[in-house]
């Protein structure tokens, strides 16, 4: 690679959980190890699994009654999640000890622009020091691509795992890329590619050289935007703070046996409205799109969704159109997974309540103190002063959107 472009590392630790796992207890190393939720209950799903046990047909998402009987000395273990953030920290650390240009994606990956500290061969060099260091330091195999953009340094860093460094330039896009199927393109899901092999596109090539008319018909803007990506172009930056910019909120269950009547549904649905509420108030968010998933027990997903003027972030709020949403769509088959999700997140200080004949009134007495404030605001500053008070608190972990979440105190803590 040459100095004049830009080059973008992607670091992606391999089994991740599992292999904290045998970092920390030595005598599982060599052996197939499988990280699930609750191996004694029926919804134990595996959620990581190590190369040992995916040499044996172990794959992540396996139920672990099957992966016990496809590997009989298959070791389970529950998770450990204080234990991983712990191993990501460290990992970004490391990261960050060359550049502060780290983009965490989640708690096992992120970017990183290595533009101005690396050059040609150099940029080689510093991504075999970087897999050493983690390897060495925290006993951790990764991962790694180099690219001159992420959508590149993404797909590079999948393509030879564990312990792999793999260059893809962009001249090399149509020879490494464009035979393989759409859905293998990072970005493409099972829908996108359903979608795209109704219009004829049934590769990574196909996608490349479609008509933008055709792709912006059929997927809008973001078809125009793979379409780039099957090009190998994504003018995207290494951006660190961009982990932060929540897009949306939500929570799911899985429960032990199938829910078969719609009150059973309705008392879920009532739990699941609370904890997003919950996690939209600590982070001070409320959103405009509710929306439901269910899983029957065929594992067919359903998702609906109904979009309010007002964003809304209270419970009973979300409620009201969680549970509208699931009696008017659920069609009786039993359930075995709910979730709900508030999306199209903007600031709780920057709503706006549409105004009505129930509003107006209260609206019209508050104007004149409105206006107080809002005067202060502009000479002093925003957060001069607000609405209800912010306490400063220490971080709390029960009501952030996800343990993949959670890892972002250790990133806001840093310094």
């Amino acid at each position: 690679m040459n100095g004049r472009g830009r080059i973008i590392f992607h670091i992606d630790m391999n089994s991740f959980y599992a292999s904290v796992e045998q970092a920390y207890h030595p005598e599982l190393k060599g052996k197939p190890v499988a990280i699930a939720g609750n191996p004694s209950e029926r919804k134990g799903i595996l959620v990581t699994c190590s190369y040992e046990a995916r040499a044996k047909g172990i794959f992540t998402t396996m139920a672990v009654w099957e992966a016990k009987r496809q590997c009989p000395n298959l070791i389970v273990l529950p998770p450990n999640f204080e234990r991983y953030r712990h191993a990501s920290k460290a990992m970004f650390d490391i990261l960050r000890s060359y550049t502060d240009l780290v983009e965490p994606v989640s708690i096992d990956e992120g970017y990183v622009d290595v533009t101005e500290i690396a050059h040609g061969i150099e940029a080689i060099q510093l991504a075999k020091m970087i897999q050493t260091r983690i390897l060495h330091e925290l006993d951790l195999p990764c991962s790694i691509g180099i690219a001159p953009n992420k959508f590149l340094a993404k797909t590079a860093s999948d393509m030879k795992k564990p312990m792999g460094i793999t260059i893809l330039r962009k001249r090399d896009v149509e020879k490494m890329l464009w035979h393989l199927p759409v859905i293998e393109m990072h970005g493409v899901g099972s829908s996108t590619s359903n979608k795209l092999k109704e219009i004829g596109i049934a590769t990574i090539g196909d996608l490349a050289r479609s008509e933008d008319y055709l792709l912006k018909a059929n997927l809008g803007k973001n078809g125009l935007r793979l379409k780039n990506r099957a090009q190998g172009i994504d003018q995207r930056e290494v951006d660190p703070n961009s982990i932060y910019d929540t897009k949306s909120v939500g929570h799911s269950m899985t429960f032990p046996s199938d829910l078969m009547i719609l009150s059973e549904l309705q008392t879920a649905i009532e739990e699941l409205c609370m904890r997003v509420a919950k996690r939209l108030d600590a982070k001070k968010l409320a959103g405009h799109t509710v929306s439901i998933l269910f899983r029957d027990a065929n594992w067919h997903n359903y998702t609906r969704s109904k979009t309010s003027q007002n964003a809304i972030f209270k419970k009973k709020d979300i409620e009201v159109i969680a549970l509208s949403l699931i009696e008017k769509h659920w069609n009786g088959n039993p359930v075995r997974l709910l979730g709900v999700t508030v999306s199209n997140v903007v600031d709780q200080s920057d709503t706006v309540e549409q105004l009505s004949l129930f509003t107006y009134e209260k609206y019209a007495k508050e104007e004149p103190i409105r206006k107080v404030v809002e005067e202060l605001q502009y000479k002093f500053g925003k957060d001069m002063i607000t609405k209800g008070i912010k306490h400063a608190k220490k971080p709390t972990y029960e009501s952030k959107t996800s343990f993949s979440k959670d890892f972002l105190d250790d990133h806001r803590e840093r310094g």
